[in-house]
């Protein structure tokens, strides 16, 4: 008989998580001059490298995330979170030792396979919390997520003062450590009677939408949070160039400024997602964050400041109960054995933004602050991603009135229902 998930494990995922961020967040901070020292270029030029780092990050957590998740709907949680950790640690030490761009960007191609383990982690969570309880579990891990984006950044811009290359050894160490710690004391939590067989035009991000596209009150939710993702993509694209191209940021302050966000959204997300989603409710709470990061994006537009960037760091961190409630929504609509693909299916859309965004992005930024722009305007990015947040919205109000509709439809036919078997 295998062992019920305890607390240990729950600590384990959260700790995967964690890293997982640092993993990304990590390189943030020492991106600049890593890229700098690689090509001999200045900060806006190699702007445009940065994008493309990222992007290959994207692209593959994108084919990743839903082929893990169908695995982990087959096999279990176990044997996908232990193998995609063991991966990310030789992934670090793969950039730890680059020394040239191209086995950067490899590096960068395992690190978003083996990152794609979130998708994993959320069906882990759902297996094992019942639905009036998943929104706040969805928060611990989105703490989580924002933990590590304290850590990663934090970590990389003290030991990259240090060393370029200090921080990667660092995180090597860790994922092996984890490593070692989940092989002890993670149980599996999907039962066997609860898995299904793998199926591969599923396990790949095209056949996962199609699939999500049929189920309505999923799919526009799916759109939304797309959206929103998309829109976000600015803070880990363009902050580290940006804050060195507006204020003069080094890759201490850079840290320090990403710190700043991630101790908001742990905050928000372990202590007020619940409290949230209790007294509003699912869907009011996606509302709420949805408007108040529309909020920030245009004060990050606009802060000519680091007092002033700061300050909206506080408010953009209240944004952080959007995606929790989102990703709660759709799970209550989602049966126990599709756990794993839906959340595969919502990372494969994350990444869909990240492939995309930093390119989006970083142009913007590099077009509205290079020497010869006809428009200084080094927050346009902001102001771009405020511009998709509302789009976001707007999908947002679409999936509630589809919901409200279905909602009304089942209540009115369920008497109609009880007077024929009567």
């Amino acid at each position: 008989m295998k062992k019920a998930p305890s607390k240990n494990a729950f600590l384990f995922v959260l700790v995967t998580v964690s890293l997982d961020m640092i993993g990304f967040g990590l390189i943030i901070p020492v991106l600049p001059s890593l890229l700098k020292e690689l090509t001999g270029m200045g900060a806006a030029e190699v702007v445009v490298w940065g994008g493309a780092i990222t992007t290959t990050y994207a692209l593959m957590n994108f084919l990743a995330s839903p082929l893990l998740g169908n695995l982990s709907d087959r096999y279990g949680r176990r044997p996908v979170l232990l193998a995609s950790i063991a991966t990310l640690g030789i992934d670090f030490l793969i950039m730890g030792l680059a020394n040239t761009l191209y086995l950067l960007f490899i590096g960068r191609a395992l690190a978003g396979i083996s990152s794609a383990t979130f998708s994993t982690a959320n069906a882990y969570i759902a297996d094992t919390t019942t639905p009036e309880n998943r929104g706040k579990a969805f928060g611990m891990i989105g703490a989580a997520f924002g933990i590590g984006f304290v850590l990663g950044p934090a970590l990389g811009g003290i030991l990259g003062d240090i060393h370029t290359r200090l921080p990667f050894f660092a995180a090597a160490g860790l994922s092996g450590l984890n490593f070692l710690y989940g092989w002890f004391v993670l149980p599996e939590s999907l039962a066997k009677e609860d898995r299904r067989p793998f199926n591969i035009q599923r396990a790949n991000p095209f056949g996962a939408f199609r699939h999500f596209t049929r189920l309505p009150n999923i799919a526009w939710f799916l759109i939304c949070i797309g959206l929103f993702n998309f829109a976000h993509i600015v803070y880990p694209s363009t902050w580290n160039f940006h804050g060195e191209i507006r204020y003069g940021w080094g890759p201490d302050e850079i840290g320090y400024s990403l710190a700043a966000v991630g101790i908001g959204a742990a905050i928000v997300q372990a202590g007020l997602v619940g409290r949230f989603i209790r007294r509003l409710g699912e869907l009011n709470t996606a509302l709420f964050g949805l408007c108040i990061s529309l909020l920030a994006l245009v004060g990050f537009a606009f802060a000519d400041t680091w007092q002033w960037a700061y300050a909206v760091i506080l408010l953009s961190s209240l944004g952080g109960v959007t995606g929790p409630a989102l990703n709660a929504i759709m799970s209550q609509e989602t049966p126990k054995n599709a756990q794993g693909e839906l959340h595969g299916a919502v990372a494969s859309i994350q990444s869909l933004g990240l492939i995309f965004g930093p390119i989006v992005m970083t142009q913007t930024l590099h077009h509205f602050s290079k020497p010869e722009a006809a428009i200084d305007f080094p927050g346009a990015a902001f102001g771009l991603s405020a511009i998709i947040v509302a789009l976001a919205l707007l999908v947002f109000w679409a999936a509630t009135r589809q919901r409200h509709r279905q909602q009304r439809a089942k209540i009115e036919t369920e008497p109609q229902m009880s007077t024929k078997e009567a």
